[in-house]
């Protein structure tokens, strides 16, 4: 497949002698390939990557998560639990917007408010529903009064999901974001580019100078983002190329290739009220069946890395991997618990017909069809269908399925992915149990890991509820796709961050 990648390459550029060579860049300007125009830059209102990514770049938050995702002081300097329903910030004194108004309480306060007031509509008002009331004693304190105990709270306040804007901004801001963030907005042209420029006055520290003017050009075609870059013409790309095309651009004197582990899951969920389905025995007979190691080598070319539980590798949440259960494959085992199960081969060896739907798109299908195959070696009749996303999304979410591939991205960052996808009360559409799992135990765990206040607690319960997801196996975790940056040797300084942010335009620098 790579060679197919490099022959379409080739003939393209054989199609376009004449910009074979592409034009000295602008000086200071680093241009940035994104496959499509973000929905909102005010991270009140945008949810989608792009969004949430450049909107990284023009807004902060109030606190920034580490490499382990526990979570740091950023504008908010410190920050007191006196009691589990109350939290009281410490702003940072001396921060400024773009338009050199002085951050407060009263903008952190708004940029709360505003979500649920009635000033816009925002997908992610229920992160803060928790809240009853917001105090803004002088404007460096900000005192949030909750209902509940709320330990997802300061998560949702972080990098990525939250970013502070001005007091009185309304549902039109997105449009001229104003921000306190490393980069000032200058101009979005739907489907074209979205333009930045540095901030000199930057709180945290300036980026470097060689990077005065950022250009994020819409290119939603693979293969013409691929000549860009071979080309000259775009100077960085993230997790946009498929893996063939990162494999073939790997020897391209003017290109270098950063990866490191991703956040991201991947997995296989499973509707565990389907009564073909309802036995543990046969989930963990389709786990035995499918081989890791072998998909990660062949589909994503050993650019990820397996997965046994939906926290990424590192979390300060996750369970040791010893102590989980584990499904090396083996075809026979899968066998022996179909057996166990009362399935048993017809005439034709099949034992059980399942149907996996999928999106159309091209690396999921290319799982699919290998997992089809792997399954068929065990006696499993496995039907594939593909539908675009949104008719795939409302079939996953109605529970008109009975296995399917999907992803977690960002959502799995915090440890109460497991309430929202795996809790009895979180059937759809109040949270993501599509699979309409339901245990007991799990959910006193769940219970007790939202009231718990401290770490060590909380960890201990998530421990033991990643024990009984790997065995109960409501789903599949299958592997963290690796987080990959293709840039040009102009730019320099390039870290790979495990959540796909652009982050690492802070310290960039350009030749």
């Amino acid at each position: 497949m790579a060679s197919r990648v490099l022959q379409r390459i080739a003939s393209a550029l054989c199609l376009a002698l004449t910009a074979c060579r592409a034009p000295a860049p602008p000086p200071n300007t680093l241009t940035f390939l994104i496959e499509s125009s973000p929905n909102n830059l005010d991270l009140r209102q945008g949810t989608d990557a792009q969004s949430e990514r450049i909107g990284d770049l023009i807004y902060d938050p109030l606190v920034r998560k580490d490499a382990h995702f526990n979570l740091q002081p950023w504008l908010a300097a410190s920050w007191q639990q006196p009691n589990p329903l109350t939290w009281i910030f410490h702003l940072r004194p001396n921060v400024r917007f773009h338009d050199n108004h002085p951050l407060s309480s009263a903008d952190v306060a708004w940029s709360i408010r505003s979500m649920s007031n009635g000033t816009l509509i925002s997908p992610k008002a229920g992160a803060f529903a928790s809240i009853t009331a917001i105090d803004t004693p002088d404007p460096l304190t900000l005192i949030l009064h909750t209902r509940t105990p709320d330990p997802s709270l300061l998560f949702n306040l972080s990098d990525g999901l939250f970013g502070v804007v001005e007091s009185g901004a309304n549902r039109s801001e997105g449009l001229h974001p104003i921000g306190t963030g490393p980069f000032r907005f200058v101009s979005q042209v739907q489907d074209k580019d979205v333009i930045l420029d540095r901030n000199p006055t930057y709180w945290a520290g300036p980026a470097s100078p060689t990077l005065q003017h950022l250009i994020f050009e819409v290119v939603p075609d693979t293969i013409t983002a691929a000549l860009e870059m071979k080309k000259g013409s775009a100077d960085v790309e993230s997790n946009l190329l498929t893996m063939d095309m990162v494999h073939a651009l790997r020897n391209q004197p003017n290109l270098r290739t950063t990866a490191g582990p991703g956040a991201r899951v991947d997995y296989l969920n499973i509707n565990t009220q389907d009564p073909a389905l309802r036995d543990p025995r046969v989930r963990q007979a389709i786990a035995f069946a499918i081989d890791k190691p072998a998909l990660i080598a062949s589909i994503w070319r050993g650019q990820a890395q397996p997965a046994d539980t939906l926290l990424p590798p590192g979390h300060w949440a996750a369970a040791p991997s010893a102590s989980l259960a584990h499904y090396p494959h083996s075809t026979a085992r899968a066998i022996q618990l179909l057996d166990a199960a009362g399935l048993h081969p017809d005439h034709n060896g099949i034992r059980l017909r399942l149907t996996m739907k999928t999106s159309t798109d091209e690396t999921t299908r290319l799982e699919a069809q290998a997992m089809q195959a792997e399954l068929r070696d065990a006696g499993i009749d496995l039907t594939l269908r593909s539908t675009e996303f949104g008719t795939f999304y409302a079939d996953i979410t109605k529970g008109a399925f009975q296995l399917y591939l999907l992803r977690w991205i960002g959502s799995n960052e915090d440890p109460d992915i497991f309430h929202y996808a795996y809790a009895t009360s979180m059937f759809p559409p109040r949270g993501a149990n599509r699979g309409r799992y339901s245990n007991p135990h799990l959910d006193t765990l769940l219970q007790s890991a939202s009231a718990a206040t401290d770490q060590p607690t909380r960890r201990n319960d998530y421990i033991q509820i990643q024990q009984i997801l790997s065995q109960d196996l409501p789903s599949i975790p299958l592997w963290y796709p690796n987080n990959i940056v293709i840039h040009t040797t102009r730019l320099t300084h390039v870290i790979s961050d495990p959540g796909g942010s652009f982050d690492f335009l802070r310290t960039a620098v350009l030749q």
